[in-house]
């Protein structure tokens, strides 16, 4: 065997950290934001954010220059580790203004703010009564939205050299999806294109958040938390805390745009609208909130809980897109709905919005395909010798597909489940194990306090919020991508 072949089948760690260490420096690069936000505002969190963006620049710069790294080739395993590994690194840097600013939380806290954040979860340990300064909600909703679109798409649009390392590997790791649609021959091309559409969408949505009834501060952290459909928000009271119609419409567009696959709606933005609407997943996500905007509506109605055209029609649509968006925003008075909507929002919660986009759940294109599978199945019963394809838009899907769809469902459950039946071992009760499990592997975000059903993620011991922190990872990294690291056949030579 030639050395390059014996390279080939080991691991290539030290261009792992070399990665790991450039995307550092660009963490440093994004912590010194909400620095000027501190320095804005004379908080004492300036120095904090100093000494972090300074500590995590050195640590980037030792490991992304000083590592000796023999060769650059990257192949299918070092996507998968590198992309689970910048997340947990990412989230590890990331806490530290948690555990030293304002908040002075815990490190199982702190870990599980910070993965929350760039999961674009949205669950959160800070009660009401802890002050957060500016630079904290800054920092909050900015990972957000770096973790929205993706750091390993981040890293393919500014490093270049990762287009013949491994980069459609990582690409293929961290964006969600069956297939994934390239707009360019170069990964770091479409990489650039995808944050193109995101950074114009987000500046969009500040200016019309500034011009309603929010200052020009709680706009942007909204337009943040908003498009990256992650849900954290600088009042306690979340949303309901500016009692405005207009915040809610507005928010419930952008809602809906962040749940489009991004690789169609930048055709869509270009001027190709005919791609977008020519996509099948995309109708079936319009045709999914339309018609749960008519039950909601209904039900509402007969059960004379709206009492107004917002209650009756603005509240459905924005609790309907938040939740398939996993964005999390909730109503002032979800709890009040009833049992069956309530019900409803969980299962729009878990199979989500669109495949490419910026929101959790399994994703509505795996439904599609889910419902298109088990009628051809029933009318093989009817008709066994017939022979019969899932078609997806023009795409025929190939059983190899179609098997890993139906697979990934399944297992989906199953993390569920299992994630709920370990927080049981430690004393937390079934409806919050439940519900809390089935949130984070989703990257809702949604408390089962917020449905009346339960407690706040505030019960959790430190044991719980690690695991809590591993289930959004893995919901956020599509399961495989995290659970394949855990094979033996994985690190074996």
């Amino acid at each position: 065997m030639s050395i390059f072949e014996s390279r080939k089948k080991n691991i290539n760690i030290p261009m792992i950290f070399r990665v790991i260490g450039i995307l550092l420096i660009f963490e440093a690069f994004f912590m010194c934001l909400p620095l000027i936000v501190a320095l804005i505002y004379h908080e004492s969190d300036t120095k904090i954010f100093g000494l972090t963006a300074a500590s995590t620049l050195i640590i980037g710069c030792l490991l992304g220059f000083v590592m000796k790294v023999d060769h650059r080739e990257m192949g299918k395993r070092e996507g998968f580790l590198l992309t689970s590994l910048v997340w947990v690194v990412f989230s590890f840097f990331g806490m530290a203004p948690f555990i030293f600013g304002s908040p002075n939380l815990c490190v199982s806290d702190a870990f599980f703010e910070s993965m929350s954040g760039f999961t674009t979860t949205g669950s959160s340990v800070l009660s009401e009564d802890i002050e957060i300064s500016h630079a904290i909600h800054f920092w909050r909703s900015l990972m957000q939205w770096i973790g929205g679109m993706g750091i390993i798409l981040f890293t393919l649009a500014v490093l270049p050299m990762l287009n013949s390392s491994g980069g459609m590997q990582m690409f293929n790791a961290e964006v969600t999806g069956i297939t994934h649609d390239k707009l360019k021959p170069r990964v770091s091309q479409t990489a650039k294109r995808l944050w193109a559409v995101y950074t114009a969408l987000t500046i969009t949505l500040i200016f019309l958040l500034w011009f309603g009834p929010m200052n020009f501060f709680d706009a942007i952290c909204h337009a943040l938390s908003t498009i990256s459909t992650g849900g954290f928000s600088t009042r306690a009271e979340s949303i309901s805390a500016w009692n405005s119609m207009y915040v809610k419409i507005v928010l419930t567009i952008f809602m809906f745009m962040g749940g489009i696959n991004f690789a169609i709606l930048y055709k869509g933005v270009t001027g190709h609208f005919k791609s977008l609407w020519e996509n099948q997943a995309f109708r079936f996500y319009a045709f999914m909130t339309a018609l749960m905007f008519c039950v909601f509506s209904f039900t509402l109605f007969l059960n004379h809980t709206a009492t107004s055209f917002e209650t009756l029609v603005i509240d459905p649509i924005f609790q309907i897109v938040s939740m398939m968006t996993s964005t999390g925003y909730t109503v002032n008075n979800l709890e009040n709905w009833g049992v069956f909507l309530i019900l409803i929002c969980i299962i729009l919660m878990f199979f989500g919005a669109c495949a490419g986009s910026t929101s959790g759940g399994a994703k509505l294109d795996r439904a599609l395909v889910l419902m298109k599978d088990v009628r051809n199945e029933v009318y093989r019963v009817l008709h066994p010798n017939s022979v019969l394809s899932v078609k997806i838009g023009n795409r025929i899907l190939s059983p190899e597909i179609v098997a890993k769809v139906i697979a990934f469902i399944l297992l989906y459950g199953v993390v569920i489940v299992v994630g709920a039946l370990i927080l049981t071992m430690m004393n937390v009760p079934l409806v919050d194990s439940l519900f809390a499990s089935f949130s984070c592997v989703s990257n809702a975000g949604v408390s089962a306090a917020e449905t009346g059903a339960g407690s706040t993620y505030e019960i959790f011991g430190g044991a719980g919020k690690w695991i809590l922190s591993i289930l959004m990872l893995i919901g956020r990294l599509e399961l495989f991508t995290v659970i394949v690291l855990f094979t033996p056949g994985f690190w074996r030579r």
